[in-house]
C-alpha cells in the first residue's frame, strides 16, 4: 500500500512539474513574442486618417460571439441597413459575417433560433456568412451536420463579394474544441494562395473564430498559434476574429505585423484583463453590442470602423492606405504605442464617496483624459484615512467599453470600507492601453 501511494505521489509530482514547466515555457514564449511584436515596424509622424475622397467598392459588417443574444443580432442587421441604405459615399451592405459562438452548447435549437433571426431580418439579396466557434464544436460528433442542415452551405467556404475574396474558415475540430485538424489548416492555406493569385491589389479577407495568437488584445490567452502558421507572410490578408470577448475599442484590437489582424469585440458580454490577468468582468461587461464595419477599394485601401449599437455611435476608425505595403503598416504595436500618451487628470478633478442602493460604498472621481483615439484602461486606487493609514488599495478597469457620455469613474469598494462623515485621501493613477501612467493625484473627500 505504501509503495502504491508513493508511486501515485510520484506521478502526481511529475504531472504538476510538467504543468508548471509548460506554463513557464508559455510565459517565456509570450515575453519573447511580445518583444518581437514591439520591435517591428517604423514610427510615423502621425496615424493615418481616412481621406475625404475614399470611395469603397465593398462594405461588410462583421460581428462575433452572439451566444444566443439574437435580439442583438437583429439590432446589428437592422441598424446596418439604416446606416447605409442611403449612404452618400457608397450605398448598402454587401454581406454580413458572423465569426461564430452563436450558441452556448452548439445544439440544434440554438442554431434554429439564430437562423430564424437571420431569416426575419437579412434581406434576400444580402449574403450572410456564419462560421463555427468553439462553442459549436462542443457537439463534437454532430457540429458539421447541424451546421449544414441549418444553413445549407459548407462551414468552410470562399465567397466572391464584389470581386473581393472572403474566406470563411470554420476549420475542423481536432483533439479539443480549441484546435483544428492539419487537413483544415491546409485548406485555409491553399485558399489564401488562390486568392492572392487573383487579388490584383485588393485586400483578402479571412474570417475565423479564435484570434491568431499574440496579435490583437486578448490573443495571448484566447488565441490559436495554428492560425499564425497559416497567415504569417500573407501581407495582403486582413484577418477578423473573435473568441476573447475583449472590446474592439481598445486600440490593441488592431495589429499589423506580417498581415493585418482585427479583434472584433463581442455581441454578448465583454471580458477584459487586469494586470495581465484575464477573465475579468467589471461592472457593465454585459453591455456588449459591437460590430465592425469594413470597407475597401480596388487599390488595396481598407477602412475599419467599430460601431456600438447601444449608443448608436462609431468609436474607432482605422485606415490602411495599402495592405500590400508591409513596410508602411501604421498599426504595428510599436507605432501605436508611440502615438499613445499618458492620461491626464484635469486640475479641478474632484472625488466623492457615497453608498449605492445595495449598501456598498462607491468611490467616484472625474475620469482622466486619454490621448485622442486611445483609452484609459484602468485606475490604480489607494485610499488612506485621516491618520494616513492605508485602508484600501485596488486596480480598477475603466468602463471605456460602455459608451454612455458619463465622465466619472465609479467603483464599488465594499460595505464597510468607509465611515460616513469621515474625511479620506484618495490617491489615483490612470494607465493607458499601452501601459503609460498619469501623474498620481491626491484628492480629499468626505464620505457621505
Amino acid at each position: 500500500m505504501k509503495k502504491a501511494l508513493k508511486k501515485t505521489g510520484k506521478i502526481i509530482g511529475i504531472t504538476l512539474a510538467a504543468i508548471v514547466g509548460f506554463l513557464a515555457l508559455l510565459c517565456i514564449i509570450t515575453l519573447i513574442w511580445g518583444a518581437v511584436q514591439r520591435s517591428r515596424g517604423s514610427v510615423y509622424n502621425m496615424l493615418p486618417e481616412t481621406p475625404a475622397d475614399f470611395k469603397p467598392t465593398v462594405r461588410l459588417v462583421v460581428f462575433t460571439d452572439t451566444h444566443n443574444e439574437n435580439d442583438n443580432v437583429a439590432d446589428a442587421i437592422d441598424t446596418s441597413y439604416e446606416l447605409f441604405d442611403n449612404d452618400e459615399t457608397y450605398k448598402g451592405v454587401d454581406a454580413f459575417v458572423c465569426l461564430g459562438d452563436i450558441s452556448s452548447i452548439g445544439g440544434g435549437n440554438d442554431y434554429a433560433a439564430y437562423k430564424e433571426t437571420l431569416d426575419a431580418h437579412v434581406r434576400e439579396e444580402t449574403p450572410c456568412i456564419t462560421i463555427h466557434g468553439n462553442h459549436e464544436f462542443k457537439q463534437k460528433n454532430d457540429y458539421y451536420n447541424i451546421f449544414k442542415d441549418t444553413f445549407g452551405y459548407e462551414p468552410n467556404g470562399v465567397y466572391d463579394i464584389n470581386g473581393f475574396s472572403c474566406i470563411a474558415f470554420s476549420g475542423e475540430r481536432s483533439l479539443t474544441e480549441w484546435t483544428f485538424t492539419p487537413k483544415s489548416l491546409k485548406w485555409l492555406d491553399d485558399r489564401i494562395d488562390e486568392a492572392e493569385a487573383k487579388a490584383d491589389g485588393k485586400a483578402i479577407f479571412v474570417f475565423q473564430h479564435p484570434h491568431p495568437w499574440g496579435t490583437v488584445y486578448g490573443s495571448t490567452v484566447w488565441g490559436d498559434p495554428q492560425i499564425n502558421v497559416v497567415l504569417n507572410g500573407h501581407t495582403s490578408v486582413v484577418d477578423f476574429s473573435g473568441h476573447s470577448h475583449f472590446p474592439l475599442n481598445d486600440p490593441r484590437s488592431i495589429n499589423q505585423a506580417s498581415y493585418t489582424a482585427v479583434g472584433c469585440g463581442a455581441m454578448a458580454r465583454f471580458e477584459l484583463d487586469n494586470n495581465y490577468i484575464v477573465g475579468q468582468h467589471p461592472d457593465g461587461y454585459e453591455d456588449a453590442e459591437q460590430v465592425c464595419v469594413v470597407e475597401a477599394d480596388n487599390d488595396g485601401s481598407v477602412r475599419i470602423r467599430g460601431y456600438d449599437l447601444l449608443s448608436d455611435a462609431y468609436f474607432c476608425d482605422y485606415y490602411i492606405d495599402n495592405v500590400n505595403e508591409k513596410s508602411e503598416f501604421p498599426y504595428t504595436f510599436k507605432n501605436m504605442k508611440a502615438h499613445d500618451a499618458a492620461p491626464v487628470f484635469e486640475p479641478d478633478t474632484k472625488a466623492r464617496a457615497f453608498k449605492n442602493d445595495d449598501g456598498e460604498w462607491v468611490i467616484s472621481f472625474d475620469e482622466a483624459r486619454a490621448a485622442e483615439g486611445y483609452i484609459v484602461h484602468d485606475y490604480k486606487v489607494v485610499i488612506k484615512d485621516e491618520s494616513g493609514k492605508k485602508i484600501f488599495s485596488k486596480n480598477f478597469i475603466d468602463d471605456y467599453y460602455v459608451i454612455d457620455g458619463d465622465s466619472t469613474a465609479d467603483f464599488r469598494i465594499g460595505n464597510d470600507t468607509l465611515e460616513s462623515g469621515k474625511t479620506y485621501t484618495l490617491k489615483v493613477r490612470a494607465e493607458s492601453a499601452y501601459h503609460l501612467y498619469s501623474e498620481p493625484i491626491e484628492l480629499t473627500f468626505t464620505a457621505e
